[in-house]
């Protein structure tokens, strides 16, 4: 029967696992830093033409935001026919 691992030390296992595994790495490192520039695109430039900050651009004081969110998220569901 193996035995049992304090949490402690099987913490410490595990990061010196991957610690050492992305130490290694050649090709991943590469592909890495792709994932890393493709999600900066994604989230960093895409945000900046897509996702205009509505609320700030229609009502001009918070009272009016909170409002309008509050009447958009309490307003009734549409019935189908």
């Amino acid at each position: 029967m193996p035995e049992a691992i304090p949490k402690k030390n099987l913490i410490l296992l595990t990061y010196r696992f991957y610690k050492e595994g992305f130490r290694s790495m050649t090709l991943g490192r590469t592909l890495w830093k792709i994932i890393f520039i493709k999600l900066l695109i994604m989230f960093g430039v895409l945000k900046i033409f897509f996702f205009q900050d509505f609320l700030e651009s229609s009502f001009s004081t918070d009272e009016e935001r909170a409002e309008y969110v509050l009447n958009q998220l309490t307003k009734p569901a549409r019935q189908f026919k």
